[in-house]
């Protein structure tokens, strides 16, 4: 049994869920979003709550419960409230700029810039050496987040490069000089 999939969905005032076979669709004052959900798994609104319960035709369909109700979750809360993830830039002349509303330049000790394309929906601003990223689509933030770290990933020795805010990063002692 499920505990995250027994739990209910509260759904906010201004938000709208319309239930349509596997596909259910949230919409609220940031926007709206769509979610697949598996056949085996059924969504029910009543009043203002969302239940998933599980059918259990095959082994693998307990596992999607939980999963389901997330996912459905993370759509209520970025319809409603939206969802942001900070990335910091740790390195001497390592610099972000928006190079336009659709690309981000970064500047991270290579020989060339790093050029990302901004996906629609999701929102960035540069303010010093921190990235933030807001927009309603969680999935979409955490990918795009990952790929800017991935630009240039904290090494451990100095602990350069692109991190998400508060990460802690261990560090590596480097070479010991001389002697035996």
């Amino acid at each position: 049994m499920s505990r995250i999939g027994k739990k209910p969905i509260i759904i906010p005032q201004q938000v709208i869920v319309e239930i349509k076979g596997t596909e259910v669709k949230v919409k609220g004052p940031k926007g709206e979003l769509t979610q697949v959900i598996p056949e085996d798994i059924l969504i029910e609104q009543k009043d203002n709550q969302l239940t998933a319960t599980c059918k259990r035709t095959i082994k693998s369909t307990p596992a999607l419960w939980g999963l389901s109700r997330a996912l459905l979750q993370n759509c209520v809360d970025g319809v409603s409230k939206g969802f942001e993830r900070k990335l910091e830039i740790i390195g001497i002349g390592y610099k972000a700029f928006k190079e336009s509303e659709n690309k981000l330049k970064l500047e991270v000790g290579f020989s060339h810039s790093v050029f990302l394309d901004i996906p629609e929906g999701l929102t960035l601003s540069v303010e010093k050496n921190i990235i933030v990223l807001t927009g309603i689509d969680k999935q979409k933030i955490g990918q795009f987040a990952a790929n800017i770290r991935k630009a240039k990933p904290p090494e451990p020795y100095k602990g350069k490069g692109i991190r998400y805010f508060g990460e802690k990063v261990r560090r590596k002692e480097g070479k010991k000089a001389g002697g035996k």
